[in-house]
């Protein structure tokens, strides 16, 4: 298991988050608020299960998806299937992972790993 400091994995986990928000031309003052809220729940969340510390990067994907789509409604979803003509978002699997990724739910294909989302659908496009 990983050994990283709870405050650690909150600044990798915004640091992942905050790559795969700008990949997908999301990383306005909203979307940055949203993650700058997250990490602060997170934050105390992590005082509560010390142990939950390698997991915060994904947690904090989720609670931005949420919170985008809470704000937005259906345009807030994020981030979209690059392959998917429905525009749906892209799930964070598996939920309480070390080395969280992102998958298109409809057809089970794994699209980049949490924080790659700017290389996603490159090995397709060559």
């Amino acid at each position: 298991m990983n050994h990283e400091t709870p405050e650690g994995a909150i600044h990798r986990g915004r640091a992942l988050v905050l790559a795969d928000l700008a990949a997908c031309d999301a990383a306005g003052p909203a979307e940055v608020s949203a993650l700058e809220t997250a990490m602060e729940h997170r934050r105390w969340w992590c005082e509560q299960w010390p142990e939950g510390a390698p997991y915060l990067p994904g947690l904090l994907a989720q609670d931005v998806q949420d919170a985008l789509l809470d704000a937005h409604g259906a345009a807030g979803r994020w981030p979209v299937c690059p392959f998917c003509e429905d525009h749906h978002a892209l799930d964070l699997e598996p939920e309480l992972s070390e080395d969280p990724q992102w998958v298109c739910g409809a057809t089970g294909r794994t699209v980049a790993p949490l924080g790659g989302l700017d290389t996603a659908g490159e090995a397709d496009s060559a």
